[in-house]
């Protein structure tokens, strides 16, 4: 048996979440905190410099929701969020909290047919969207009204005299709303991930806020930077959590290297949240910009979303020291795990140890494996959810045991830390062997040449699968076939012939989501799409946008 965690449910995330009788007197909430410190800056935005203090935002929230409710938008409705990272996206979130509605959040760089799939998937009543975002009525007009709500744009001033035309007092019978968010999709279509209410009285303090808050000792004195777009599940849910905190959020309109160094520094930012791209930009900046910032006041470097390669890791504890906290979880939220940067140093590549939850190695036929066996990811907790619209991916998630699965593959170590592979859904069979295209790369990130890469398979009549590696190179570089050959050799030193590409192939860049994440699924339909795939090793790819 490999099951590595804690069973008393009682205490569910025990370790994460304080007692709500001793936390509610220091985390009482948004809505309260802004009653009482409405002249506290709540929201700095950078680079534009806006600004919002508690009172302000407590108000065009509660405009807001009146505005939703006089659209028929009413509680357990859902409606969509379409809009970059702006104050109305922060207003609409808190409106929809106090109305008793889901909120699904899209991408504004989406297409119009994703951004119509979505909002009509969901059941949304309402889209509320910025004028230069893709129109949606032209791949599916839906059941939905469109709302544009962006700053200085044409279409604007309607919802402007809709909303400062409502009070800013609370609405009647406030309700308590929440997230509905849509999987990246980066393998097929984005699935709704719904649950039940976490709050069920109005001004209750999610649990899952005071547990991340409680984990990362924060505090209405903590100024929190928030580097990612808000639409995805942990910087969503992290801003929520300071915001309840009563700390200032500095929101970056866009992620730039330097200026998130920069806003660290100006605003004595304490905690902030990364993903293992934006690590690797910090890191490819000149020594001489690196050490034009300090960062003295950052407690707690926090990283997830994705698996960081274990020389990138080590290189932001070396230049930042030990404050670089990482978790793993998913928006399903069935599980979770955390690791600080000491036990990562003593297991590195490890994403921790389980908290308030079980976690088990399952191989194909569903049976649990050993200590650094290699499985399918599955936890063992209290928490349900539904993938909306699909029964069948909902009972593909649940093993015969009742436990539930993020996609993901790894192992757990003899003293109980887990350790991530890849997802299944990317798993190449090669010639009947299973390879980790994770591994690979992390592999060709160790090149001090390579700035990026992705692996993944494609058809071959002899093997099943062929392993292609794409690989972005420093700039200035060339990328043909002896840099090919080499850089397969420097994969066979490292993980020998099964676990060598069989094709490289070189791009200037890759097409990512707004985390940074490769979008592999282009890069695949390109090769695959190619008369003659496999000439010309060193041949160039160029991803599309």
């Amino acid at each position: 048996m490999n099951s590595v965690g804690e069973k008393d449910y009682g205490k569910y995330f025990s370790l994460l979440e304080l007692n709500m009788t001793t936390a509610s007197p220091q985390f009482i909430g948004f809505p309260a905190f802004a009653q009482r410190n409405p002249d506290k800056p709540a929201l700095i935005f950078e680079p534009s410099g806006l600004r919002m203090t508690y009172g302000q935002l407590d108000a065009q929230a509660n405009q807001y929701a009146h505005a939703f409710r006089s659209l028929g938008l009413a509680n357990g409705d859902c409606m969509s969020i379409c809009l970059p990272n702006c104050i109305s996206l922060v207003a609409a979130i808190l409106a929809a909290q106090r109305i008793g509605i889901y909120f699904t959040l899209i991408a504004p760089k989406a297409s119009a047919a994703d951004i119509a799939y979505i909002t009509t998937d969901s059941g949304s009543k309402l889209l509320l969207t910025s004028a230069d975002t893709a129109s949606p009525v032209e791949s599916s007009p839906g059941a939905y009204q469109r709302i544009i709500c962006s700053p200085n744009a044409d279409g604007q001033e309607a919802w402007d005299k809709l909303a400062a035309a409502q009070p800013a007092t609370l609405p009647a019978n406030p309700k308590p709303g929440m997230e509905m968010i849509y999987s990246s999709g980066t393998t097929g279509r984005p699935k709704g991930i719904r649950r039940d209410f976490q709050c069920k009285t109005w001004g209750e303090v999610d649990t899952r806020n005071i547990g991340a808050l409680a984990w990362f000792s924060a505090s209405e004195s903590s100024m929190y930077l928030s580097t990612s777009p808000l639409y995805h599940s942990a910087p969503h849910r992290f801003m929520m959590a300071f915001l309840d905190a009563g700390s200032t959020v500095v929101v970056m309109e866009h992620f730039d290297p330097q200026l998130s160094l920069r806003c660290i520094d100006s605003y004595s930012c304490t905690h902030s949240v990364w993903v293992p791209t934006m690590f690797q930009r910090l890191l490819r900046l000149e020594a001489a910009e690196r050490a034009g910032y300090s960062g003295k006041t950052m407690t707690h470097a926090i990283h997830g979303a994705a698996p960081c390669a274990q020389h990138v890791k080590q290189s932001i504890i070396d230049w930042w020291g030990p404050i670089v906290y990482e978790y793993y979880s998913g928006t399903e939220g069935v599980g979770r795990t955390f690791i600080d940067s000491a036990e990562w140093l003593a297991h590195p590549g490890s994403v921790g140890k389980p908290s308030g939850c079980i976690v088990h190695i399952l191989d194909p036929q569903g049976d649990e494996l050993g200590p650094r066996q290699i499985g399918d990811i599955f936890f063992e907790s209290p928490v349900t959810f539904t993938y909306w619209n699909d029964q069948e991916k909902t009972r593909a998630s649940e093993s015969r045991q009742g436990w539930r699965t993020y996609g993901d593959i790894g192992f757990v170590d003899e003293a109980g830390y887990l350790y991530l592979t890849d997802r299944s859904s990317v798993m190449v069979i090669s010639g009947g062997v299973n390879i980790y295209p994770q591994e690979i790369e992390n592999n060709l990130l160790a090149h001090p040449e390579v700035v990026d890469a992705a692996v993944f398979g494609v058809p071959d009549d002899d093997l099943g699968e062929k392993l292609v590696a794409v690989v972005q190179l420093n700039s200035g570089l060339t990328g043909d076939a002896a840099k090919a050959i080499e850089l397969q050799e420097f994969c066979r030193q490292q993980g020998g012939s099964i676990k060598t590409p069989r094709l490289l192939r070189f791009c200037t860049d890759f097409p990512r989501l707004d985390t940074g994440k490769v979008q592999k699924r282009f890069l695949r339909e390109q090769l695959v799409r190619e008369p003659q795939p496999w000439a010309a090793v060193g041949q160039l790819l160029v991803a599309q946008p």
